[in-house]
């Protein structure tokens, strides 16, 4: 178990409550930061996160804040845990308090909206000498809470930096793993949403175990190729940030861009989906996203191109399906 430290986690949405919930678990002290001042009050009121969480526990060394400020001070450690659309201001916000910050972490999966690039290159930006790691891997937030097993990938260019955040979250039930590919890792836990909403798709329109299977390995190929085009390696694909987190995303209902995908193959707009989901579903910008870099870099994703087709141009989901079905047949 880790040595005990102090932690500063950003974000007090279902994934960030619970990375602090298992970071506590470490004897760390753990500062979880929210800017909406009446959902930090619930989380100090109930000692629970009822909106995301419910029954789960805050322990008593997981202590909420809304000012940034506090929630920073005297921290160690810093991780980010917020949509990928208020990544780069949250980063603003932090470096504006702590210029000199020395290290950084995020645990968000997605790329940046405004330059359709890494969250990586955010970070490095807002902290050019700062050491950064990525935590990602096949994960639900509520099984985390909750102390189910769980592995994921922590990915920094600084090795020693990767082996003290996984020390800091290696507890109980949860493994993690370290890795020296800081692009790949983000890659495959941003692009594996577009993947899960194709899937959804598929299922919900009936077409089955086979059909999903397929779309899980042609995604991988997709994911991969992408992933290697910006400088990952094709190893990391097959581990816990590539494979594991695309097979749990596809195939399983807490899923919110495959309930996305369902929902988009019952004939519900992107809001109504939305809508009914009730949380961020970063499949959407991201199948955006994926897309402007897969025809900038020449990259052949068609799993994504119908995707993206079927959020941003009403192609008809079905359509879409026999889109791709109607490719040409080539060699695996």
């Amino acid at each position: 178990m880790q040595a005990a430290g102090s932690i500063a986690v950003l974000g007090v949405g279902s994934w960030g409550t619970a990375l602090a919930i298992q970071l506590a678990r470490s004897d760390l002290r753990v500062a979880l930061w929210g800017h909406d001042a009446d959902e930090v009050a619930a989380l100090r009121r109930d000692g629970e996160n009822r909106r995301y969480l419910p029954g789960v526990a805050l322990p008593p060394n997981l202590h909420p804040f809304e000012d940034l400020r506090t929630a920073l001070h005297d921290s160690d450690d810093v991780l980010v845990v917020v949509p990928s659309h208020a990544f780069a201001s949250v980063c603003r916000q932090v470096a504006a308090i702590r210029p000199r910050l020395e290290a950084l972490s995020w645990a968000t999966k997605g790329f940046d909206p405004d330059s359709g690039g890494l969250l990586g290159e955010v970070a490095a930006a807002a902290f050019p000498d700062c050491r950064l790691a990525v935590v990602s891997g096949p994960t639900f937030a509520g099984e985390v809470a909750r102390g189910l097993p769980t592995a994921i990938t922590v990915a920094s260019t600084d090795p020693a930096y990767a082996e003290r955040i996984a020390g800091h979250l290696h507890a109980g039930n949860f493994r993690a793993y370290t890795s020296d590919d800081l692009i790949g890792v983000q890659v495959g836990g941003a692009s594996k949403n577009v993947m899960a909403i194709a899937a959804g798709i598929s299922d919900g329109l009936g077409f089955g175990a086979n059909a999903r299977a397929a779309l899980i390995t042609r995604g991988l190929h997709e994911i991969t190729r992408l992933g290697l085009a910006l400088g990952g390696r094709a190893e990391t694909f097959m581990g816990l940030a590539g494979l594991g987190d695309l097979a749990l995303t596809c195939t399983d209902n807490q899923s919110r861009n495959r309930r996305m995908g369902l929902a988009l193959a019952r004939g519900l707009d992107i809001a109504a989906a939305r809508e009914e989901i009730g949380q961020e579903v970063e499949g959407v910008a991201s199948a955006r996203e994926v897309q402007a870099l897969a025809l900038r870099l020449g990259v052949e994703m068609p799993i994504t191109e119908q995707t993206y087709r079927v959020l941003y141009h009403g192609l008809d989901p079905s359509a879409a399906v026999r889109n791709l079905l109607s490719r040409d047949a080539k060699p695996e």
